[in-house]
């Protein structure tokens, strides 16, 4: 027995009770995890491990000067010990310093080992830093997972975090270990196939919301046109035409006749993509024609553009309460002030503008009451409690209200001014109007499909049916039927 091994107690009495314990847990059937590294990720490993029941060595290059940084009962020693006592073995090093751990080859064969690293960029093109690993150790298993777990999760537990740990190896039986060893730590294992698909895994972390580009990229750039729409129009033109400046209009008054007009057009947006696609399939009469690529898209697209519209919406009803209580607006109540007075106008009371503020501020706040639900019922927790009927009622029917409800708060809004010539400033029509066209157009759509001729049309299309289905059937000549067949058995 070398002599390194005959130093270390055979029996640990770590507890106090007088128990007698195993010197490694390979003796009850649990294997030791060992661990390379004394980074921030191999301080919450160990924590996560040793709480989990599990022993954990660790292996440093300066294990007297990293041993405060565990916990008492992770044992640190140097990376040839860790190698020895382990079965499976954490590579906690960054993959440009894979090489120094070549000298443990040998320590390391027949091990499995985990390789938890991320690149830096994105890396299409590859290897992967676990495929890199497993040309260094070819007599080891690599096993690819826990690079999509952060420290801070792994050191707060799984409740507060993805419980998911992404999984990748040529070997089955490391996985199979690697499995088991998640389960006792709280997480999910998922199997993401061979070590080949490891390049994915470790370009995931490194997505900065790749499905919220578009979406955002859409936001932003209406908002940016719409903005300067209304600047040419409230803001240039009075300067233009008399000299009038209003240039205090463009940070609060400005910015809230734009985001509703964000707001309608993205939610339209949300339900345009299921109208064409609906036609689509009334035209081709059949469902097993794909869709364009770009309707694709759009239609995966959707949740991020109605939360999109959310957003808007709830910023225009943030902005629309703050406008009281700017000093330009207490300037015009005052000015009006004194110009009733000045008049002798005894009461400005006007029966209709009552009316329409108050009926345009109601469904307006019915309008945003919609969307909030809509954007609740979109979260993952949410969208779990329900089952499939209650969800697609909700984002469909009560989403096509909402709809319904924000083109009625703006018609509410335009009233009679759309029909007003000197609201036409450079002949540029008011924003609203603008507004109105698709809003209006997805909900004709929608009518159109609502047609009991229409909509039963298309659920048989949706059950399978297909309008040109064509049958054969060739009768056998032995049979009598002179080699005669039946086409076009439709509806079959």
């Amino acid at each position: 027995m070398p002599r390194e091994e005959m130093k270390r107690p055979l029996i640990r009495g770590g507890r106090g009770d007088g128990s007698r314990q195993p010197e490694t847990l390979s003796d009850l059937g649990t294997p030791v995890v060992g661990i390379l590294g004394t980074g921030d990720f191999s301080r919450s490993l160990a924590r996560r491990l040793v709480a989990s029941g599990y022993q954990v060595v660790v292996g440093s290059r300066t294990p007297k000067r990293c041993a405060a940084l565990f916990p008492e009962e992770a044992e640190v020693m140097s990376q040839m010990e860790a190698a020895g006592q382990a079965d499976l073995i954490f590579v906690a090093v960054f993959p440009e310093h894979y090489s120094t751990l070549v000298d443990l080859k040998q320590a390391l064969a027949g091990k499995t080992l985990v390789d938890v690293s991320n690149s830096v960029q994105l890396n299409r093109d590859g290897p992967a830093n676990a495929e890199q690993l497993a040309d260094l150790f070819p007599e080891s298993c690599v096993v690819k997972g826990f690079n999509t777990i952060s420290a801070w999760m792994l050191l707060m537990g799984p409740r507060d975090g993805s419980r998911q740990v992404l999984l990748c190896s040529d070997s089955s039986k490391a996985k199979a270990l690697l499995s088991q060893l998640c389960r006792s730590m709280g997480f999910i294992p998922v199997d993401m196939g061979l070590l080949s698909a490891s390049l994915d895994a470790e370009n995931l972390p490194l997505y900065l919301f790749p499905s919220w580009h578009t979406p955002v990229v859409a936001t932003l750039s209406l908002f940016l046109l719409f903005y300067i729409y209304n600047f040419v129009r409230d803001v240039l033109h009075p300067f233009v035409m008399s000299g009038k400046r209003v240039f205090h209009k463009l940070p609060i008054e400005t910015v809230n006749v734009t985001l509703p007009s964000v707001a309608l057009v993205i939610l339209a947006l949300v339900y345009l993509p299921g109208l064409l696609a609906a036609f689509l399939q009334l035209s081709r009469g059949t469902k097993y024609t794909r869709f364009p690529d770009w309707l694709d898209r759009w239609l995966i697209m959707r949740k991020q553009l109605g939360l999109c519209s959310f957003l808007c919406a709830a910023l225009h009803a943030i902005y629309s309460l703050c406008l009281p209580m700017r000093r330009s607006a207490r300037y015009s109540l005052l000015n009006d002030a004194f110009k009733q007075v000045k008049n002798e106008v005894e009461n400005s009371w006007v029966d209709e503008e009552v009316w329409r503020m108050e009926l345009y501020l109601s469904v307006g706040i019915v309008a945003l009451g919609l969307l909030a639900l809509l954007a609740v019922t979109s979260l993952p927790s949410v969208a779990n409690s329900l089952n499939w009927r209650e969800f697609s009622f909700i984002q469909s029917r009560l989403g096509y209200a909402a709809l319904a409800m924000a083109t009625l708060h703006t018609l509410l809004f335009g009233w009679r001014r759309a029909f007003n010539p000197a609201n036409y400033h450079f002949y540029l029509p008011p924003t609203f109007v603008l507004v109105l066209v698709p809003c209006c157009a997805v909900l004709l759509g929608r009518l159109a499909l609502a047609l009991p001729c229409v909509a039963l049309r298309l659920a048989r299309i949706r059950r399978g049916w297909e309008k040109k289905q064509h049958i054969r059937f060739n009768l056998p000549e032995n049979d009598g039927g002179g080699g005669c067949s039946l086409d076009d058995i439709s509806q079959v």
